[in-house]
């Protein structure tokens, strides 16, 4: 290493453009573990779930009893066709096994995120059906014996989080409460036996007024690049992250060990310390162009929920809709412009015309909801953040749908087809395609333009 701003690797020294284009790769590939841990942080602030809030404590169920209401900003992006069931999970000390009840007549998806945020395992409907299953999360390398009937599913790292959903409307929230009691998850030491969840602990420290993603958005570079220096120590690279690792060890990021950023070459921490804006705009810009538009929508960013060196993707979606699925338990395509190419803005109208024969086509249910521009939902006179076909919805005579998405009431009676938007200000509405048939997955079947009235 040299004090005049080079690292030195295999006797090479790097310019200062090449450190800084590596540091800022380093920041794309290092952010979605780093949102995963201040959300973990920030949802399991918690010495019991009051089943109001997306908070709860750690290595037990908690559950959102009732749709959010437009004061939660836990998590940017939440829906209101599911019912949430949280776990998140810490199996360093030993495995947790869970049980998920017999689930005729409901229709829902556990996907279990990695601290990197790859979903690696999505029991619910589409893939184990509607059985009882029981199985143990461990930890990468456990080689222990499971109880007859658990089934082992080894997460690559320690920590990962379950955001589970069950379908639901107002009218079968009980019902749907009734099944989230069954969710169990315990110790491998203490499955089989009366078990209580011991109360969480508090945090005074931790921040709790601002969503997860402007907490990371505001970090210093010492601060976010130390915290990714811990994290990573318990929660591996994935085996084919080589090249990255490659790469950061030019600046002394060596994969799995601590990072301590304000002994780093003089060089590194520069090159860091830009990447933290750099990179922030890098993700932000992607996430304005990237995806397939069609009709004015824009398309899941693909891959999805698998990311594999997918980082500038893996990361954008971290930033602005954590948790996503497997396409094939659902699909996303939000609203970007209308008919005429302008952004959609509530100081518009707009209706969205489905012909016969030509909803959306899932295997399980479809919504569109309704987000302000920064992906949270506003309080509206009717209380209805989304619409969708768990809704009473009135056809035309022709058999078709008309949806009315403006600020004020299109009349009493179109209220039932009314969405309503923010009060000023542009909007992000989201189309929710769960179970989406091949149609959907392969791009054979858009929504419908939104046409501005």
């Amino acid at each position: 290493m040299s004090s005049k701003g080079k690292v030195m690797s295999n006797a090479y020294p790097l310019t200062n453009e090449e450190a800084t284009e590596i540091a800022v790769d380093a920041y794309v590939y290092a952010s979605a573990m780093v949102q995963m841990e201040v959300h973990r942080r920030v949802l399991t602030n918690q010495e019991v779930s009051d089943g109001k809030q997306m908070r709860g404590p750690m290595n037990q169920f908690y559950h959102l009893r009732n749709f959010p209401d437009a004061s939660v900003r836990e998590v940017v992006g939440p829906n209101f066709d599911t019912l949430y069931s949280f776990l998140w999970y810490d199996v360093s000390d030993e495995p947790l096994v869970i049980s998920l009840p017999e689930s005729t007549g409901y229709y829902y998806l556990m996907p279990i995120l990695d601290a990197w945020t790859d979903v690696f395992a999505s029991p619910g409907t589409r893939t184990t059906g509607s059985r009882t299953i029981t199985f143990a999360l461990v930890a990468p390398g456990w080689c222990g014996t499971l109880p007859e009937g658990v089934e082992k599913i080894q997460s690559p790292t320690c920590f990962g989080w379950l955001p589970g959903r069950t379908r639901a409307s107002r009218e079968t929230i009980p019902d749907v409460n009734a099944f989230q009691d069954q969710l169990l998850a315990a110790p491998l030491s203490r499955w089989g036996e009366p078990y209580t969840p011991p109360a969480g602990t508090v945090d005074p420290n931790i921040v709790m007024n601002i969503a997860p993603a402007q907490q990371v958005r505001a970090m210093g570079a010492a601060t976010f690049w130390n915290l990714f220096g811990k994290l990573w120590q318990a929660n591996p690279p994935h085996y084919f992250d080589y090249p990255m690792l490659h790469r950061m060890a030019r600046l002394g990021l060596v994969a799995s060990h601590p990072i301590e950023f304000d002994t780093l070459p003089t060089q590194s921490r520069e090159a860091l310390t830009s990447a933290v804006q750099l990179g922030q705009k890098r993700i932000d810009d992607f996430w304005t162009k990237a995806g397939r538009i069609r009709n004015g929508w824009r398309f899941d960013l693909h891959p999805l929920g698998n990311w594999g060196t997918a980082y500038l993707v893996r990361a954008t979606v971290a930033w602005w809709a954590i948790g996503a699925n497997f396409p094939e338990d659902a699909l996303y395509p939000v609203g970007i412009v209308d008919d005429t190419g302008q952004p959609l803005d509530s100081t518009n109208t707009y209706v969205l015309r489905f012909p016969k024969n030509e909803l959306p086509p899932v295997n399980g249910f479809w919504s569109l909801t309704m987000y302000d521009s920064q992906m949270f939902q506003v309080a509206n006179p009717i209380d209805r953040y989304a619409i969708g076909d768990r809704d009473e919805l009135a056809f035309n005579e022709d058999d078709s749908l008309t949806l009315y998405v403006q600020r004020e009431s299109p009349g009493k009676d179109k209220e039932s087809n009314w969405l309503p938007t923010p009060p000023s200000g542009g909007f992000i509405p989201i189309m929710r395609l769960y179970g989406p048939k091949q149609a959907v997955t392969v791009g054979r079947w858009d929504p419908p333009k939104w046409h501005r009235v």
